[in-house]
């Protein structure tokens, strides 16, 4: 019997199915996936999540691995190499935002120990766990993602938009937005 899904990772495409299966609420507390998804996120906005993923492997490869360090040390050069590389969505404010997100990053950092203890703050460490039956439930923004797009803001990230945010805080795991008919809602409870 197949496993029920999700009705949005659809079962044609291995890679939605193999990314709503293994990743999506699944729960992150590693600095520098929780930056890979905050710039594949602001990377997605405008566009479909099929074509973030799809180019996910030419992001790891043309932003270091998602290390936020030598992110932050790109220059002009970098951006230059970066709009002329096909691998990844070339969009001249999308690239630097990721430049400025790595430095703001840092920053928080230095404040809290960690970006994942920062990040997860907004939700008092732990997952919201929704029960929703449909996906017309769902919602697109929450008060606690404008909360924390509000902040991320006012510390110079860009590209953090409270659709964004909440988009990033279900891929995440900061919320679990499976509804509850699906396989994975309760595995990941």
């Amino acid at each position: 019997m197949a496993k029920k899904r999700c009705s949005w990772a659809g079962s044609d495409d291995p890679l939605y199915l193999e990314y709503h299966d293994k990743e999506w609420g699944t729960p992150i507390h590693d600095d520098r996936r929780l930056f890979e998804f905050l710039v594949l996120e602001g990377a997605q906005a405008g566009l479909s999540w099929s074509t973030i993923l799809r180019k996910r492997e030419n992001y790891r490869r043309a932003f270091a691995g998602f290390d936020p360090k030598k992110v932050a040390a790109f220059d002009k050069r970098k951006v230059m190499r970066l709009l002329a590389d096909p691998g990844i969505v070339r969009n001249r404010l999308k690239i630097e935002s990721v430049i400025s997100n790595a430095k703001a990053l840092l920053k928080v950092q230095k404040e809290f120990q960690s970006f994942d203890s920062y990040i997860w703050s907004f939700v008092s460490g732990k997952p919201i766990r929704n029960k929703w039956k449909k996906p017309t439930q769902i919602p697109a923004v929450t008060p606690v993602a404008e909360r924390m797009s509000s902040d991320l803001v006012r510390r110079g990230f860009k590209f953090v938009g409270p659709t964004i945010c909440y988009a990033y805080m279900q891929a995440v795991g900061m919320v679990n937005d499976h509804l509850v008919s699906c396989y994975r809602y309760s595995e990941i409870n």
